[in-house]
């Protein structure tokens, strides 16, 4: 993860060689290969959407990511990020789930990450509903020993304790992933959430917890920038950070491709705030998740959602900013 030119890092490939409509499927067309090995970074499909409980879809969402990531070049020229020279990155393909089962889709996509992590490498997961951020954080606590920090972006604080009786589902894995001990709560910050609920306390829990809430109200009409400064000093340079974006954590004027969407959602440009803003904290992984092909003809969504896994992938620690 350093800036030696020598090294033969994958590159995606180049618009200018073949059309983008052409070429490998994979993210942003690198490589792929079938295990994480020998890797700073594997990119990793998870289309599980039978944790969701409004409109479903988002299995599709990976295999739509990738398809719009042709369209992503490999510098930021705002941040003069070049995350390609900076870490060894492929596309590692697929967990193989159980579309019938979602207890038993959990032990799969945890059993999956828990091979990929016998590698000294960095998750970065396309979804897929929410649910699956729960078997990557167990697998992470596990690699990594100790509990995480977690930045969060959704329209939903996703901490019910049930939902139709069920302990797991999209919206109640981060009060499991904090009972679990898998979250250190007080280094916890939700961005984003809003509109209706159930009682005023709907928010409260993660609240009384120590974590950090910040309803999108608290957003509107500014930059998130400062907002960031203060993520950055709550949780450390020094404690292993997961990062998760809901897209539905985004207005549906700019993300309208999802399951359960909500209006009087972040910007764009403030979800690209957000993900620039991790930069600095010591990033062990991240997920992109809700996108749902089938509510957006367009392919906006998606081509979103690719952008802001770059973004995510710039913001890693060692990502070389280059003139």
């Amino acid at each position: 993860m350093s800036d030696d030119s020598s090294k033969n890092f994958n590159q995606p490939l180049g618009g200018n060689e073949m059309p983008r409509f052409h070429g490998p499927s994979t993210m942003f067309r690198l490589p792929s290969q079938a295990t994480a090995e020998n890797l700073d970074m594997a990119i990793i499909g998870v289309g599980l959407d039978i944790g969701t409980s409004n409109r479903n879809g988002a299995r599709f969402g990976p295999r739509q990511i990738r398809a719009e990531s042709a369209m992503v070049r490999p510098y930021g020229m705002a941040t003069q990020a070049a995350p390609f020279d900076s870490f060894q990155i492929a596309d590692i393909g697929d967990v193989a789930l159980n579309t019938f089962n979602l207890l038993k889709s959990i032990d799969l996509i945890e059993a999956f990450y828990d091979e990929v992590l016998t590698h000294n490498v960095k998750p970065i997961s396309l979804g897929g509903d929410h649910t699956i951020s729960l078997p990557i954080l167990r697998a992470l606590r596990k690699k990594h020993g100790q509990k995480m920090a977690l930045v969060h972006i959704d329209a939903h604080a996703d901490i019910n304790d049930h939902m139709f009786g069920e302990k797991i589902a999209h919206g109640t894995i981060f009060r499991r992933a904090i009972e679990e001990g898998l979250i250190d709560a007080t280094k916890m910050v939700q961005i984003g959430l809003r509109t209706t609920g159930y009682a005023a306390d709907d928010f409260d829990w993660s609240r009384e917890q120590g974590a950090r809430v910040v309803p999108v109200e608290e957003c509107w009409y500014k930059s998130l920038s400062p907002l960031m400064e203060e993520v950055r000093e709550q949780i450390g340079a020094d404690t292993p950070v997961y990062l998760t974006f809901d897209i539905d954590g985004l207005d549906p004027s700019v993300a309208p491709g999802t399951g359960t969407p909500e209006p009087g959602g972040l910007t764009s440009i403030q979800g690209i705030e957000i993900i620039r803003g991790c930069y600095g904290l010591n990033l062990i992984g991240a997920d992109l998740v809700e996108v749902s092909p089938p509510y957006d003809t367009t392919g906006n969504t998606a081509l979103l959602a690719a952008n802001l896994v770059f973004e995510m992938l710039c913001s890693f620690p060692g990502c070389i900013r280059r003139k």
